[in-house]
């Protein structure tokens, strides 16, 4: 029998991708064409040019089994400077090489620094709503989960409840910027406020208080809105990203750490990544992928495309009487669902072939989450939908 933690992570699998397969079974009955699939957060961009010929370049340029081979756990050197490079003049930053370590992904990244940093019973703080997949990887490693509330209109964080819920037993406290479900960016503002609450937490227990910036969506903001490089607000700070949705590629598992020169441990965390990359059974991240991304560090992925998509899906659902916060980056809506059980306004959805992910999920039951990286096309098929789902609730 598998073990009794497995079990309960069976149970409770996530409902994302529960309900992706779902939408393809739906497709098979219905056609594709009429089902209208908000669930998921893959990207629809095209993969940049400039990332396609790099990986076409080092598989005919380089030796196949140096490519292919082995690297140092932390990863290729010329990688992992071309990351600082990159951040430095973005950020105005003052990263080195060593200051990076390449992860499979941000999941793989999220989860080497709480095994750096955890040990058994020590308390992550997410801002909620946030990604579920934290759980998981805090409980990964014996760490405890504790939630944050937001302003759920706003959707910044209770500051006061932020104090109140760092304690003696607080290792971190996990910030997605932008948000996953919400679309929100946290401001300089916000985060200078939670820096100096974090601070003067630190302080006061007299002992280390991390910020975990897991950052996938950085660079996709509307709007004039920029996102805080955190680093530069508050020294015990690891940033973990993801190359997949600035570069397209999922699929991939290709991200980093970037640990914070100013942190009090800097050079000992920086040898534990490297460390945990190995015992959590990466070993290093793919090599091939650390070549692409080294040469494609500056490509970008078309942003306007999915400001369009925003625009098209915010407008009309608002003008249907939807209430959402408007999104300023990331591909998400947040729609507060018109039935006090979001559950049974996602199956109501469902009616109409529209397939949308509760709130629960992310730890803020009353709301729906609406990922708009899909074609401008199925947008605009879906309105009809959208149009007699906000009738049934008498919207309009």
């Amino acid at each position: 029998m598998i073990s009794k933690s497995m079990q309960q992570a069976v149970a409770g699998s996530s409902a994302i991708r529960a309900m992706f397969l779902e939408g393809k079974e739906m497709a098979a009955k219905i056609g594709v064409e009429n089902v209208y699939d908000f669930s998921l957060g893959n990207p629809m961009t095209p993969v940049p040019a400039e990332y396609n010929q790099a990986i076409i370049d080092a598989v005919q340029t380089e030796s196949s089994l140096e490519l292919h081979g082995y690297m140092d756990n932390a990863g290729y050197p010329k990688t992992r400077q071309a990351v600082a490079d990159n951040l430095n003049k973005r950020f105005g930053t003052n990263f080195e090489g060593k200051h990076i370590t390449m992860t499979v992904g941000a999941a793989g990244a999220l989860n080497i620094v709480f095994k750096t940093i955890l040990d058994p019973q020590d308390e992550v703080l997410a801002l909620a709503p946030y990604f579920g997949e934290y759980r998981g990887y805090v409980a990964n490693h014996q760490g405890i989960l504790r939630e944050v509330a937001p302003n759920t209109e706003t959707f910044q964080p209770d500051f006061e409840d932020l104090k109140n819920k760092i304690t003696e037993k607080t290792k971190a406290v996990i910030i997605n910027n932008p948000v996953n479900p919400t679309g929100v960016v946290y401001s300089e503002e916000t985060i200078q406020t939670i820096a100096a609450i974090m601070d003067e937490k630190q302080k006061a227990y007299g002992h280390d208080i991390y910020m975990v910036s897991d950052e996938p969506y950085r660079e996709l903001v509307y709007d004039g809105n920029s996102v805080p490089f955190l680093t530069k607000y508050y020294d015990n700070t690891f940033v973990t990203y993801s190359f997949s949705k600035s570069l397209s590629i999922p699929g991939e598992r290709i991200g980093y750490v970037a640990v914070s020169p100013s942190m009090a441990d800097c050079e000992q965390s920086c040898s534990a990544l490297s460390v945990a990359n190995r015992i959590l059974g990466f070993v290093n991240a793919p090599s091939l992928m650390q070549k692409a991304v080294e040469k494609a560090i500056d490509a970008t992925t078309d942003v306007a495309y999915y400001d369009r998509n925003r625009k098209l899906i915010y407008d009309k659902l608002t003008e249907l009487g939807f209430t959402c916060a408007k999104p300023q980056g990331a591909f998400y809506l947040f729609i507060k669902s018109p039935d006090a059980d979001e559950k049974k306004f996602v199956e109501t959805a469902k009616k109409y072939h529209i397939l949308l992910v509760g709130g629960t999920t992310f730890s803020c039951p009353g709301f729906v989450r609406l990922a708009y990286c899909v074609s401008y096309e199925m947008i605009e098929r879906s309105l009809p939908a959208f149009e007699k789902l906000a009738g049934e609730y008498g919207l309009v």
